[in-house]
């Protein structure tokens, strides 16, 4: 049995990230994900796409931003289950608990905390009949690695961020980018639509609105989508592509995590904003997952929920100790698996 202070659901950036301020508090994680590197969408889903809005940095690739979250952590020794999902969760007579995976991994802490973003995912599929077929052959849902596109002939399907971003992105790596929305409209950040448009007239995207992808064809791989386009004029379109790329987005699920005695508000977890614990002493819910009066799904919203989180773990851990938040200072602490252990770096010093 993995034992551990802090037991994290979830190894996404707000999961990272609640390693370092546990690890100033001296306290030790250990991170379970389902997927089979740590990074959550960030790394699995679009590792080059751009993000704006953390602090200190104008502009960071997620892959980048892991990478640099990872690096971050090292000093404190985190260690991982990876590739197994959190299955069941029991509390014992002493107020700690064992989360156990699908398979069969055991984990014994006193907090846990789940970091689990949106849950488990699915991309949400155009009602394309044979779209299943070229599945692989074709069509993708995400995209990892942009190189895939060089000097193919793209088509991307779609009207929010992701499918603005991707398109703006791969203008410069494919020979040919066509975007396709069913509105004149955009749902995505003005800038993006923006270059969007400012791209499209200097001929290296071209746009079709609205218009909508309602057929594939080709041989065994995709070789054309078959585009209606609507509005003052109905036309059919069969178009040539080497790439058909629809990002309508992830249908989101908590998984068995709903099944944890939580509560549940519109499929993500209720927290009281003091410190980001759940309706269960011991368990807190922080980033995506969660939900509250107020609540802006943003990495750096994260961030500040699981230093808040963090702080409050520490006296459930440690009630009897007192501290106050200092500038960088030493000095061991006994954890739950009773080491001795001491961090090179530590914003906090207690006071017994």
């Amino acid at each position: 049995m993995i034992k551990t202070d802090i037991l994290i659901i979830g190894a996404g950036p707000t999961g990272l990230f609640a390693v370092f301020e546990a690890g100033l508090l001296q306290l030790k994680c250990h991170l379970i994900d389902a997927l089979p590197q740590p990074g959550g969408q960030c790394a699995e889903i679009y590792p080059k796409k751009p993000i704006y809005d953390i602090p200190g940095f104008p502009e960071v690739l997620a892959g980048d931003l892991v990478d640099n979250l990872m690096e971050q952590i090292r000093p404190f020794q985190p260690t991982f289950t990876l590739g197994e999902r959190a299955n069941t969760i029991d509390k014992l007579e002493d107020g700690t608990f064992v989360v156990t995976t699908n398979k069969g991994t055991k984990h014994h802490a006193p907090i846990v905390v789940i970091a689990g973003g949106l849950g488990s995912f699915e991309p949400r599929k155009p009602l394309i009949p044979n779209i299943k077929n070229y599945e692989d052959k074709g069509v993708s849902y995400f995209i990892k690695d942009p190189e895939i596109y060089r000097d193919k002939r793209v088509l991307i399907a779609g009207g929010g961020d992701s499918a603005l971003d991707w398109s703006i992105y791969l203008a410069d790596v494919a020979s040919e980018v066509t975007l396709v929305h069913r509105r004149n409209e955009f749902r995505g950040a003005l800038d993006s639509v923006e270059k969007v448009q400012s791209l499209k007239n200097l001929g290296r995207i071209n746009l079709i609105t609205p218009a909508e992808v309602v057929a594939l064809k080709g041989d065994g791989k995709l070789e054309s989508v078959v585009i209606n386009k609507s509005g003052d004029t109905e036309e059919e379109i069969i178009k040539e592509v080497d790439e058909f790329i629809p990002l309508f987005g992830l249908s989101p699920k908590l998984g068995p995590i709903a099944n944890w005695g939580l509560e549940i508000e519109k499929n993500a977890i209720k927290v009281d904003t003091f410190d980001y614990q759940t309706n269960i002493p011991g368990i807190y819910a922080i980033g995506d997952v969660n939900t509250y009066p107020g609540k802006l799904k943003l990495i750096l919203c994260g961030f500040h929920e699981a230093t808040l989180m963090c702080q409050s773990a520490y006296q459930r851990i440690f009630p009897n100790k007192r501290y106050v938040m200092k500038y960088t200072t030493v000095g061991g602490v006994s954890g739950f698996d009773g080491t001795k252990r001491e961090a090179p770096k530590a914003v906090v010093k207690t006071i017994d």
